[in-house]
């Protein structure tokens, strides 16, 4: 699959790049994708609530009444869970909610959903960006010549932060560096951005 290439300034330069057709050009394999983002959002999670039983509870152990003769049903000390201050039955105890994939499971749910993203023709390629100050309109520019709208999501390489400032004050725009793509940002945008020089490191 080939993709135009435009510049800096939102222009098309005439080349086309080749997208890997293990990247970009799979079947998705949807139940890796959903282990994927289940993953990535059980990630997400502290897992630090939590709750005192019985047995934590500070107060006293003694039989707060008699067994039999009081008319009102039987009892045993105050930290009992029925009570107002007792402990908690069954509460939630600090977890940790992480759920492990394998690198190969890792790779095939991010190729599954570059996949559907070119298919669905959400894929653009910028040539070299180089800003020599951080400004959004410029930036801004490149996605509309792009044609990316909605949620984007901007791959590049890292070379230069004027690009990542430039995209800093845009609430829907996510950079992130091509290491660290990970297949929830590409479901969760409508349009994916690449530098060449991200599309350079995805091949190598």
């Amino acid at each position: 699959m080939k993709v135009a290439v435009i510049d800096n300034k939102g222009k098309d330069t005439g080349r086309e790049v080749a997208l890997p057709e293990e990247l970009f050009g799979i079947e998705p394999n949807e139940h890796v994708v959903y282990l994927a983002v289940k993953s990535y959002l059980a990630a997400q999670r502290q897992g630090t609530s939590s709750s005192k039983e019985r047995n934590m509870i500070a107060g006293s152990t003694k039989k707060i009444k008699k067994q039999k003769g009081t008319g009102t049903a039987r009892a045993g000390d105050i930290k009992n869970p029925l009570f107002r201050g007792g402990g908690t039955v069954f509460g939630p105890e600090p977890r940790n909610y992480v759920l492990k994939l394998n690198k190969k499971e890792k790779q095939l749910a991010r190729a599954s959903a570059l996949s559907d993203k070119a298919k669905n023709n959400a894929v653009a390629v910028v040539g070299d960006l180089s800003f020599d100050a951080p400004k959004t309109k410029d930036f801004m520019a490149v996605l509309d010549a792009a044609k990316a709208n909605g949620k984007v999501l901007f791959v590049h390489d890292g070379a230069n932060k004027n690009i990542v400032k430039s995209a800093s004050n845009l609430p829907k725009v996510q950079s992130v560096l091509v290491s660290e793509m990970n297949t929830y940002q590409i479901l969760n945008a409508d349009s994916i951005v690449f530098s060449e020089a991200a599309i350079k490191q995805i091949v190598e």
